[in-house]
């Protein structure tokens, strides 16, 4: 009787064991999974604007879901992929512009708190995914779609921007900063930043098209040092920062600096 208890719990330790073991690359696997899966319904989307029409009154008519998909006339999806209305991306871009105007001139004057709240509510773009675009890295084999602000939430499902920094449009007096979790259980993230190489391209996509930057700098910073954050006047750049271990329980931040090529 003690034997097969005995053999039972060997049995259960050994299942649990491989699954910890297993777990990180499968976590991982399925991860990955989600955010190309996003990143096919953002591209599809994008090359199906509709140029007619809008993401409200297309809801009020019951032509999508709350999420944006085509429905029939019996509730049921149509489609795999969100509607995109030009009305809708116009008022986006043009808010976009209106942002990163606006906040030039307070660099250095907002608290860390405040680069988790959403810098524009994507919902009322008729983007209920909040989705702003998607950064890719080809030399370290980085897709991964942005959300807007810096919380929990967005950092837990791919890059996030942080907010009272350049929205991702570009342009001129701009400086986008974007995090990005390092050692997520069972994700990749920012993890493989430091494998960047000065000279790598990184390609940061939108609503209106690709934006290719290069790397120009790394270097590891503390975490109250925010000044590679701010606009350089007159340059288009993209900061990218993760967390590292600072060998003493606390973290550093490993900033990645990249300008418009």
């Amino acid at each position: 009787m003690w034997k097969k208890i005995l053999i039972v719990i060997a049995i259960i330790l050994l299942l649990a064991g491989l699954g910890f073991i297993l777990f990180p690359s499968v976590s991982n696997t399925i991860g990955t999974n989600i955010a190309n899966s996003e990143i096919e319904k953002f591209d599809k989307s994008v090359s199906e604007v509709k140029e007619d029409g809008s993401y409200k009154n297309a809801l009020d008519n019951n032509e999508i879901d709350d999420e944006g998909y085509p429905i029939n006339e019996n509730g049921e999806r149509t489609s795999n992929f969100p509607l995109l209305f030009k009305a809708d991306l116009d008022r986006l871009y043009n808010d976009s512009v209106a942002y990163n105007k606006s906040i030039i001139n307070n660099q250095g004057t907002v608290t860390t708190s405040d680069y988790t709240i959403p810098a524009l509510d994507m919902v009322s773009y008729g983007i209920p995914s909040g989705i702003y675009g998607y950064l890719s890295a080809p030399t370290i084999g980085m897709n991964l779609p942005i959300y807007l602000g810096a919380n929990a939430s967005a950092m837990s499902y791919g890059a996030a921007h942080l907010t009272n920094t350049s929205l991702p449009i570009g342009g001129k007096s701009t400086n986008c900063a974007i995090a990005g979790h390092t050692g997520y259980i069972g994700r990749i993230f920012f993890d493989n930043l430091r494998g960047l190489s000065i000279g790598d391209n990184i390609i940061l996509t939108n609503y209106w098209g690709n934006l290719n930057y290069r790397v120009s700098e790394t270097k590891v910073v503390k975490e109250n040092q925010t000044e590679d954050i701010y606009i350089k006047e007159g340059k288009d750049i993209l900061t990218l920062i993760t967390c590292i271990s600072n060998q003493s329980g606390g973290f550093d931040r490993f900033i990645v600096i990249c300008e418009r090529v």
